[in-house]
């Protein structure tokens, strides 16, 4: 979990961790299904070390559970987060693992990159038609929505990448 989402969703109002992922599980939609509750916590437990936020106690009494710490931004905690709202991020175009596996394998003669980029390919099907799916239940102008859009968006250029490969290793061959 990336600490500084947490950060965000506490900017609106102190929580407590099951409120932050209820939260973050309304905005995500279907892309929130595997998020584990855990990862939260942890990400609570190091934010407090850092000093970015503070928790307050509720009173002990019948009433309330001990584990029900209200977590809340630390004057850190609340410029860490303008911070990140102010940086451009995007991922950079490097080579991700699949990229240098297909250029490997070539190059050595452990398998036919064509095969390759059909395994791959196949895979990419798959969570396209996942995420079209998920997207069309998604209602109208919904967060979950936009980024579910984004992901179909990247499947697609990326599949468009792998049928750029398979040209490339089919000229290679008919040019051998």
């Amino acid at each position: 979990m990336q600490q500084e989402v947490v950060l965000a969703l506490l900017a609106k109002e102190p929580s407590q961790g099951y409120q932050l992922r209820a939260r973050l599980e309304e905005a995500l939609g279907a892309l929130g299904e595997g998020l584990n509750a855990g990862h939260i916590y942890v990400t609570l437990g190091r934010l407090e070390k850092t000093g970015m936020v503070a928790i307050e106690e509720p009173p002990q009494c019948r009433t309330h559970r001990a584990d029900r710490k209200v977590y809340y931004l630390t004057p850190a905690g609340q410029e860490r987060v303008y911070q990140w709202l102010s940086e451009v991020s995007w991922p950079k175009p490097d080579l991700a693992e699949f990229h240098l596996k297909l250029v490997a394998a070539a190059q050595a003669g452990l398998a036919d990159p064509i095969s390759i980029v059909d395994t791959q390919r196949r895979e990419l099907l798959r969570r396209l038609r996942d995420a079209q799916r998920a997207a069309m239940e998604e209602s109208g102008y919904s967060s979950a929505g936009l980024l579910l859009e984004g992901v179909v968006l990247r499947l697609q250029a990326d599949l468009r990448w792998l049928e750029a490969c398979e040209r490339n290793w089919i000229g290679r061959r008919e040019r051998s």
